[in-house]
């Protein structure tokens, strides 16, 4: 399994023991986008829609 990079900031979301991401995934059009806890907590929903 690779690994998960937030799509905004690129870095390596963590996961838990059982392989779980620590993040959210936002949906855009048909594709879900990987989110880190750090940038969804700075940006609105709207401005990580625009960023994407």
């Amino acid at each position: 399994m690779h690994a998960m990079k937030c799509e905004i900031c690129k870095k390596t979301i963590a996961t838990t023991f059982l392989k779980k991401i620590l993040g959210t995934y936002i949906k855009k059009g048909k594709k879900k986008h990987l989110i880190c806890p750090e940038c969804q907590s700075k940006l609105s929903k709207e401005e990580i829609l625009n960023k994407l």
